[in-house]
C-alpha cells in the first residue's frame, strides 16, 4: 500500500445475484495485525438464492458466445489488477502471507483468467468431433452425427485456506467454470473472508461492464458445515470444486454421492509428494539437494499441497551427506507465520505423532508457539515406514521425513504402497537409468505428476499441467485443478444427430469448422 492508497475496508456481506446482502449472525477475521473485520454468515437460505440466480444466469450465461465469455475473463482480470494494492494489504493481514508472494499469487491467478479466455477463443476444449452421414452405405446408412463439450451448469466452489487468491474467489476452478460457461456460487473461506470480498467486488464490476447476468456469480461467506452441506446438495448444483483437508474434502464427496442425483466431486484432498533420491545423484550432488529439499519444505512455512514431505534415499555416506546438509539448512530458516491458529495447531500435532513414532529419530527437533511454525525434520528406516501408516500422513507445514533404505528394490517396494499423490520425483544422475526406468512406471500409477531433478512446489499454469492424482491426492484421478484441461472437469459430451444447421449450436456449424 502506498501513504495515499486507504486500506480496503469489508462491509462484511454477502454478493448473491448482483446485490450485496447482510442479516443474521456475525463472524470476525483473525488478522495477524491489525483491526478485526465483521462479516455474516452464511445461511441455506443464501445458497438457496445463489443457486437459484445461477440456474436463470445459466440460459444465457451457458449459451453465450466464446468471445463474450472470454471478454469477461479479461475484465475480470483487468478489475482485479485494478484493486492489486488493497488486495495485497488485506491478503497479507488476514493470511500472514507477505506482500511478495501474494503479489506473485494475484499474478497467477489474474494469468489463469487470460489463459482460460485464450483457450476458449481457440476452441481447443470443444474437442469437436463429425461423422459425416453416409446416405449410400449398406445395409444401413448413416447419418449425420456432430459431438461438442456442453457447459453442465451451476458450479459450487469452496475457497481454500492456503491461496487466498489463486485457489480461492476467482481462483482456478472458478476461472475453469466461468471459461466453460458455468455460474458459480463460491463458499468463501473462513481464514480470508475480507480478501474474498474485494475479489468478490472486482467479479461483480466485470459482470456490470460486460452486461452479463448478475446470477453468474455469488460468493456466501462462511457458515461452517451446514453451509458446505447446504450447498452441495442443492439440486441446481451440477459440480463442485474444492481444495482442502481430507477429512474435509471426503465427507463433501460422500454428500455428493448420496443425493438423489449424484454429481461429481473434484477435490484436491493431500498428498506426500515423496521425493526418490537415487545412488549416483546423492553421491554426486547431496547437498545440493539436501539445501533444495529444505527450500522447497519451508517454502510458505511448507503449506502447500505440493510440499515434498517424504525423501527417499540409501542408507551410507552420500545419504548421510544429503541428511546433513538438509538439516543445515533447515536450521538457518526463519520462523515463520502459518495461515490459521488452527493449521498452526494441526501443525504440532503433526510434529507430536512423529515425536512419540517408534523407530523415528528426529534429525532436527524445534519447538512452535502460536500462529508460528519452525521447521522439523525426522529419519526412519523403509520397514518401520511400511508397518506404521501415520508415517505417510500429510503434516501441513515445514516437516520432512527421511526414509533409508537398502537399494532400488527396498524404493520401488515402498513406491507400490504409496497412496496416490499429486507429484512424484527423482533424483538422478546418468549412472541412475536402469533403477529410474524402473522406478517410473510404479510412479505414474501413483502421481498426477513426475518429476526429475527438481522439486514439486510451484505449479506451472499450463495446457501440460496436471494437478490431481489417485485418490486421496484428489478424489477423480481423470482430472486437474490446474493448467488448460481443468476446464474438462465442467463440460459434458453431447451428440446431435441429422440436427439441422439452422438449430446447431453455433460452435457445431459447418461455418464455424472450417
Amino acid at each position: 500500500m502506498t501513504a495515499d492508497t486507504p486500506a480496503f475496508t469489508p462491509h462484511g456481506n454477502h454478493l448473491i445475484a448482483g446485490d450485496w446482502i447482510g442479516g443474521g449472525d456475525t463472524f470476525t477475521n483473525d488478522p495477524v495485525d491489525g483491526r478485526k473485520d465483521t462479516f455474516q454468515f452464511g445461511t441455506a437460505a443464501h445458497v438457496d438464492a445463489a443457486c437459484t440466480a445461477a440456474e436463470e444466469a445459466f440460459w444465457s450465461y451457458g449459451y453465450s458466445a466464446r468471445a463474450a465469455r472470454a471478454a469477461f475473463l479479461i475484465t475480470i482480470a483487468d478489475e482485479i489488477e485494478a484493486r492489486a494494492a488493497a488486495i495485497t494489504e488485506i491478503g497479507s493481514r488476514e493470511s500472514g502471507l507477505p506482500a511478495a508472494r501474494l503479489e506473485g499469487e494475484r499474478g497467477r491467478t489474474t494469468g489463469q483468467l487470460r489463459l482460460f479466455a485464450d483457450h476458449i477463443l481457440q476452441g481447443h476444449h470443444l474437442d469437436r468431433r463429425v461423422d459425416a452421414a453416409l446416405p449410400d452405405r449398406t445395409p444401413f446408412t448413416r447419418p449425420d452425427i456432430r459431438m461438442i463439450q456442453r457447459p453442465i451448469g451451476p458450479v459450487a466452489v469452496f475457497g481454500a485456506s492456503n491461496f487466498p487468491l489463486a485457489f480461492s474467489t476467482a481462483g482456478g476452478d472458478t476461472a475453469a467454470a466461468l471459461a466453460a460457461g458455468c455460474p458459480v456460487v463460491v463458499k468463501g473461506h473462513p481464514a480470508h473472508p475480507g480478501t474474498s470480498e474485494i475479489v468478490a467486488e472486482a467479479i461483480h464490476a466485470a459482470i456490470r461492464k460486460c452486461d452479463i447476468h448478475p446470477g453468474v456469480f455469488s460468493l456466501i461467506q462462511d457458515g461452517g458445515r451446514a453451509l458446505g452441506k447446504a450447498l452441495v446438495e442443492h439440486p441446481l448444483i451440477r459440480a463442485v470444486g474444492f481444495t482442502g483437508s481430507l477429512a474435509g474434502g471426503r465427507a463433501l464427496f460422500d454428500l455428493c454421492a448420496q443425493r438423489k442425483d449424484p454429481i461429481p466431486f473434484f477435490g484436491e484432498l493431500g498428498s506426500v509428494n515423496p521425493m526418490f533420491v537415487l545412488d549416483a545423484a546423492a553421491q554426486a550432488r547431496g547437498t545440493a539437494i539436501g539445501e533444495g529439499w529444505a527450500g522447497s519444505l519451508t517454502m510458505g512455512a511448507g503449506q502447500f499441497c505440493t510440499n515434498p514431505g517424504i525423501a527417499v534415499v540409501r542408507r551410507g555416506d552420500a545419504g548421510d551427506t544429503f541428511v546433513a546438509a538438509t538439516k543445515s539448512a533447515l536450521e538457518k530458516a526463519p520462523e515463520q507465520v502459518m495461515l490459521t491458529d488452527g493449521i498452526a495447531q494441526a501443525y504440532r500435532d503433526g510434529k507430536a505423532r512423529f515425536d512419540a513414532g517408534k523407530g523415528v529419530k528426529p534429525v532436527l527437533q524445534t519447538q512452535s508457539d502460536g500462529r508460528t511454525a519452525q521447521p522439523n525434520i525426522y529419519e526412519t528406516d523403509v520397514k518401520t515406514y511400511l508397518h506404521d501408516d501415520t508415517l505417510g500422513g500429510e503434516v501441513f507445514g515445514p516437516l520432512g521425513l527421511v526414509v533409508r533404505v537398502d537399494g532400488p528394490d527396498d524404493m520401488r517396494a515402498l513406491a507400490k504402497e504409496l497412496e496416490g499423490q499429486l507429484t512424484a520425483t527423482i533424483h538422478m544422475d546418468d549412472a541412475d537409468t536402469d533403477a529410474a526406468r524402473a522406478l517410473l512406471p510404479i510412479l505414474e500409477r501413483k502421481a498426477g505428476r513426475v518429476l526429475v531433478n527438481g522439486f514439486p512446489t510451484g505449479v506451472e499454469v499450463s495446457s501440460a499441467m496436471v494437478h490431481g492424482g489417485p485418490y486421496p491426492a484428489s478424489t477423480n484421478f481423470g482430472a486437474t485443478s490446474v493448467g488448460t484441461l481443468a476446464i474438462r472437469r465442467f463440460l459434458r459430451p453431447v451428440s446431435f444427430q441429422n440436427v439441422p444447421g439452422s438449430i446447431l449450436p453455433v460452435d457445431l456449424t459447418d461455418g464455424a469448422m472450417q
